[in-house]
């Protein structure tokens, strides 16, 4: 069995795997009459030339640290958004493309108040919260073609709080 430790989840790190969406630094502009600080176009969202964006709840059961996982899969035809619907952080688990398969996963730690977006085609774990209800709401493809691959890892990894 193999062992990561958990990373701190910020933009610059994550940057290879997809973005984080939050409310940092400087807003974009002041709206609503000032009362509405707007963060601007968090996301790179991609849902391919005959997708579309769609909106789903999740409501997943929380996980416990250290957590063992050896499933990863990703979405071919776009991106995938995860935004918590609960001040509550979350595990997020990455890895690179490696040939067409998954290489040396990679773990990070949610603050509360983050949310992520995951590139096209980005190897990562299942949807993953450390507390419950495990609430999200979830923006990613909708369209024709089959947009999920899975892998399952030869040796399982166990994500520790480092």
């Amino acid at each position: 069995m193999h062992m990561i430790d958990i990373e701190s989840l910020d933009a610059a790190t994550f940057a290879p795997f997809g973005d984080v969406i939050e409310a940092a630094g400087a807003p974009d502009m002041q709206i609503n009459d000032g009362f509405c600080e707007r963060f601007h176009d968090r996301a790179r969202f991609d849902f391919g030339p005959d997708g579309r964006a769609g909106l789903s709840i999740f409501r997943a059961q929380p996980r416990t640290l250290p957590y063992r996982f050896a499933l990863l899969e990703r979405h071919p035809l776009g991106s995938q958004a995860f935004i918590p619907m609960v001040l509550a952080p979350f595990l997020v688990l990455v890895a690179p493309d490696n040939g067409g398969v998954p290489g040396t996963p990679r773990a990070f730690l949610s603050a509360p108040g983050q949310a992520i977006n995951l590139l096209r085609g980005t190897w990562h774990g299942v949807l993953t919260p450390l507390a419950a209800p495990g609430l999200f709401a979830v923006i990613d493809r909708i369209g024709t073609g089959p947009n999920l691959e899975e892998y399952v890892l030869p040796t399982p990894y166990t994500v520790r709080q480092a």
